[in-house]
């Protein structure tokens, strides 16, 4: 039985196996977490004391009396799905770069409904959007668009025009801190990446690009363009605004690490899904998102997948 509230190793699968063999070593671990972060109460709208009722498996808080489950207020709250199939799903999401389509996780977990696992694998996506929510992009940062097919109708399909910003696309807001760097033995100049930001938007309007800007940048940032009209009032949101020229070809360029993390999005979505709504297109952004900014993170990224999932933020929102 795992006894401890920490997962102290990397949790590959078959660390996985040996500290969650079973659904009543999930509730142990679920329950040291929740009491170590601190419970939620609506009522008293505040953490307070809890109780905890083992034959019950629920928390009533010291104040008020009310009563919460070991999964109210995580993303697993509304779910009926049992607690190891949860953490089975966590540990899917995070265990590969590129991540699943929707078949593969739903035979790796036995689900017999299609509708359980994408509404599973959304939950979670969303949980990363949330997530990464909670930070700014900060230092220099590099910004553009990138225009990604989407899914239509075949009805509809052949009326609609075609070409860059045609109405088969969904443009994408990307975003990434970009760190100047410089070789001390040869003397070339590059930049690491560092933190990245992707949204769905509407259009490229002045309103659009300007509400990414204010919610996903810190306004003490020097923020990197190309001349697109669109971008014009940006000099105002942000400490400095360089616009530069535009150019996918060149590897050190002023917008290398967006391009970068354009066209690996765009051979992600085309080679995992093939094709994807626009409905749905942020939840798998979401995903794409989480894992670029956490691609050090390795095994230990279930941990923090699994913190997420269960962070006293995810209570306010219910």
């Amino acid at each position: 039985m795992f006894l401890g509230l920490k997962i102290r190793k990397a949790m590959n699968i078959i660390e996985f196996i040996t500290h969650f063999p079973d659904e009543e070593s999930c509730e142990i671990y679920l329950k040291g977490h929740r009491e170590t972060t601190g419970i939620y109460c609506k009522t008293c709208s505040g953490f307070s004391k809890q109780y905890w009722f083992s034959a019950s498996k629920f928390f009533e808080c010291s104040k008020c009396r009310r009563r919460t489950s070991l999964k109210a207020g995580t993303v697993m709250g509304s779910s009926n799905l049992s607690l190891h199939t949860w953490f089975t799903a966590l540990l899917l999401m995070s265990a590969t770069k590129k991540g699943f389509s929707c078949l593969e996780f739903q035979r790796q977990l036995g689900l017999k409904r299609y509708e359980t696992a994408f509404n599973l694998m959304h939950k979670i996506r969303t949980v990363m959007g949330k997530r990464d929510d909670l930070y700014l992009l900060k230092g220099m940062v590099e910004y553009d668009e990138a225009y990604v097919e989407k899914a239509t109708k075949r009805m509809v399909q052949d009326r609609l025009k075609r070409g860059k910003g045609s109405q088969k696309q969904a443009i994408v807001a990307v975003a990434s801190e970009s760190t100047p760097l410089e070789d001390p033995l040869s003397g070339k100049k590059g930049r690491h990446c560092g933190f990245f930001k992707l949204k769905v938007l509407g259009d490229v309007t002045r309103e659009s690009v300007e509400g990414f800007v204010k919610k996903s940048i810190d306004p003490k940032s020097v923020l990197f363009t190309d001349k697109n009209p669109a971008y014009v009032n940006l000099e105002k949101m942000v400490e400095n605004h360089i616009k530069v020229k535009s150019s996918y070809e060149s590897a050190n360029g002023d917008l290398n690490w967006v391009h970068t993390a354009i066209s690996n999005l765009k051979r992600n979505l085309l080679g995992i899904y093939h094709m994807v709504s626009e409905k749905h297109l942020q939840s798998y952004l979401n995903e794409f998102a989480y894992k670029l900014n956490r691609r050090y993170f390795g095994d230990k990224l279930f941990d923090r997948l699994f913190i997420a999932s269960v962070y006293p933020y995810v209570q306010h929102s219910e």
